[in-house]
Formats: C-alpha cells, sequence, structure tokens
C-alpha cells in the first residue's frame, strides 16, 4: 500500500493511502487546491516524515504518528465510525443512530478539536444535531469541532477508565438547557463555511454594522428591531470568537471573573468602578 503526504496551503498537511476519497470527497479539495509533498509504501516513514513536514511549515502537530493512529481507532472503534478533520461519521442511517450508539456507550475517540465520547447525555445532543450524508443516506455525521465545544460547555471530564463523562452539575445544566444556543450558532456557521473562508476582520465589520442597526432601533424606538440587532451581534460575537481561537463562553466567563469583584455607583445612568 502506498502513502502520501498532502498539503493543502494554509490549512493543513495530512496523510492518506487514498486521495480521492480523503481530500477530494471527504474535505472537499480539487487536484489543483493540494500538493503530494512525498509519497512511500513504508508506513512509519511516513508517518515520522509527516510530523517533520508539519513543523518545517509551521502547521499544528498530530499527537499520534500515523501509523499508530489506526490500531487506536480499530480498537476503540467498534462501530467504524470515520473521524475527518471536520466530521465524526457513523455508518448507519439518523433513524438507527440512537440504538447503536446506546451499545457504544464508553467509546471515546480523538479529533483534531479534542477529545469525544459517547455517553448517555452526548447521545441527546448527537440526535440533536446529526445530519444525514449528502452522499450516502445509510451514513450521518456530526461537526467535529462544536461535538467537542459541547464537552466544554458541558464540565466533561475523564474517569480512571479514560471515558468521558460528565458532572453531576454539568448533566442538570444540559438536561435544562438540552439545545445550547452557541451550539446551535457554531454549527450553522459552520455548514456555511464561515470558519473556513471568514475571518475576524470580516466579522468585526459585521459587529459595527449590526451595532449600527441597534443605535437606529434605540433611536426609533423600534422594539422588535431592537431585538433583532442584539440577536445578531450575539451571532456574530460567538462567531467572532471563534474564529479567534477562543469561546463565546470562555470570554464572557472571563469577563463575569473581573465584573463580579467590582465596585461602584451609577452616575447618569452609567456604572462608574471605583478606582484603587
Amino acid at each position: 500500500m502506498t502513502y502520501c503526504i498532502y498539503h493543502i496551503p494554509g490549512k493543513k498537511i495530512g496523510v492518506t493511502n487514498n486521495l480521492e476519497d480523503r481530500v477530494t470527497r471527504q474535505q472537499g479539495y480539487t487536484e489543483d487546491e493540494y500538493e503530494i509533498l512525498d509519497w512511500s509504501d513504508d508506513i512509519s516513514y511516513i508517518s515520522h516524515r509527516e510530523i517533520e513536514l508539519q513543523k518545517e511549515y509551521g502547521y499544528r502537530v498530530d499527537q499520534k504518528l500515523y501509523k499508530d493512529l489506526n490500531p487506536i481507532k480499530q480498537e476503540l472503534n467498534s462501530m467504524n465510525i470515520n473521524i475527518t478533520e471536520q466530521t465524526t461519521t457513523f455508518p448507519c442511517p439518523v433513524n438507527k443512530l440512537k440504538g447503536r450508539l446506546m451499545d457504544e456507550i464508553g467509546m471515546n475517540w480523538e479529533t483534531e478539536h479534542g477529545r469525544c465520547c459517547i455517553d448517555p447525555d452526548s447521545i441527546k445532543w448527537i440526535m440533536d444535531n446529526v445530519k444525514t450524508s449528502m452522499y450516502n443516506n445509510d451514513r450521518c455525521y456530526v461537526y467535529n469541532k462544536a461535538f467537542s465545544r459541547y464537552f466544554d460547555n458541558n464540565g466533561c471530564c475523564k474517569t480512571n477508565t479514560g471515558a468521558l463523562k460528565m458532572s453531576g452539575s454539568a448533566r442538570n445544566r444540559h438536561t435544562e438547557n438540552i439545545h445550547n444556543r452557541f451550539d446551535l450558532i457554531r454549527t450553522w456557521a459552520n455548514e456555511r463555511g464561515l470558519y473556513d473562508k471568514g475571518d475576524t476582520k470580516t466579522q468585526y465589520l459585521k459587529l459595527m454594522e449590526e451595532a449600527g442597526e441597534l443605535g437606529r432601533a434605540i433611536l426609533k424606538n423600534d422594539q422588535d428591531e431592537f431585538v433583532d440587532a442584539i440577536g445578531d451581534m450575539v451571532v456574530v460575537l460567538t462567531n467572532l470568537a471563534e474564529l479567534g481561537d477562543t469561546s463565546i463562553e470562555y470570554c464572557t466567563d472571563e469577563a463575569y471573573k473581573v465584573i463580579s469583584k467590582r465596585t461602584g455607583k451609577m452616575v447618569n445612568g452609567t456604572f462608574v468602578k471605583d478606582t484603587l
């Protein structure tokens, strides 16, 4: 079997034994959008060479060698799920997925955005967000970034067995708010290519545009436009944070840590903090 190292400029360096399936069909890149850097029948050589090139080109370096990745997936992956840069694909239609997932509770795997696992609560998230494959109605998928973010938002942690579980308080929060608004926004944006093709500068300009809409709504005392503008700004801020390699939840939490300790008083309708 021949393995090749492919390079998608500005995106990544990876290894595959099937360019057509891995790069063109799964990731959507045409032949003129990537290049081949090296190839070999020696999987050990190609695995170490991939790491060297990732470092040389300044990309994110894989935590595991390519040659070690497949056996791990086989051991943990009795469902034979397919993990790509953007998605995790399940080998069954949506109407049969829940039962298959229930049989695999405790299974976990690595994505580029973090570790994911199957437990009763994550199954609910998967079923709320799963999409049918555009190539095969008998396969369905979720976006890795949104799925990983779900664990970030819900206090996921490791047990002694290595599986990922939720704390009791996090489980309660998830039950109360099963449709996380920010996850829905990120899934929507990801599906439309905003995270692949957008950037922080364009989102900042969009935020200023929506702020102008909010100002006009306040001046006109237009409640509907007021609500619409604030909602649009939250959407833009969610995507702006994501494009800046953080999350709106983290930014909000960091801000609250500061303001929760702040003292002051209201002056002419504005809160003025105490000075030291």
